[in-house]
């Protein structure tokens, strides 16, 4: 195994995730990802790099922002790749992904940010790496399940993601 083979690219988008309640203002707003901390707490045995490519909410995503995740994807040696979304519109990036060669490519996110300590993020995450073992392909991982982009969708209401109906 090559160390491209080994090492974990990681790109953070913002979202849920990463946000940050500020007392001032009584509003959350996306502030620096806790991913590095989550990963170091859990003591991973993998080399990992991070990379913040915005900090938006999912919302904001622009079609400009998600030419920006496909070519970071496309232009990391690493072959597996985490990317840390929002959850509004994390189906849409992943399917404007499209062929990611040999790359597998996970995305999470959180219903809750990561810096409070009722959240999903620490467990989706660890999941998520879980789902880099899958074979080459995109792939979104929450709520304790691994799903295709093209089959899913978010349930506002019980705040998961399911697949779509049959």
């Amino acid at each position: 195994m090559t160390p491209d083979d080994e090492r974990l690219a990681i790109f953070t988008t913002g979202g849920t995730i990463d946000k940050i309640y500020f007392d001032a203002l009584s509003d959350f707003q996306v502030g620096e990802t806790a991913l590095d901390a989550i990963l170091r707490e859990a003591n991973v045995s993998f080399a990992f790099e991070i990379r913040s490519l915005m900090r938006k909410d999912s919302l904001e995503l622009t079609d400009d922002d998600r030419a920006a995740v496909r070519a970071a994807v496309l232009g990391t040696s690493a072959r597996h790749v985490l990317i840390t979304h929002g959850t509004d519109t994390m189906i849409e990036t992943a399917l404007a992904l499209g062929d990611v060669g040999e790359r597998t490519v996970v995305f999470t996110g959180a219903m809750q940010p990561a810096s409070l300590r009722r959240s999903d993020a620490v467990f989706n995450i660890g999941f998520d790496c879980r789902g880099l073992t899958l074979t080459k392909g995109v792939y979104i991982a929450m709520n304790g399940r691994i799903f295709d982009p093209a089959t899913i969708r978010k349930n506002r209401d019980a705040q998961r993601f399911e697949q779509n109906p049959a």
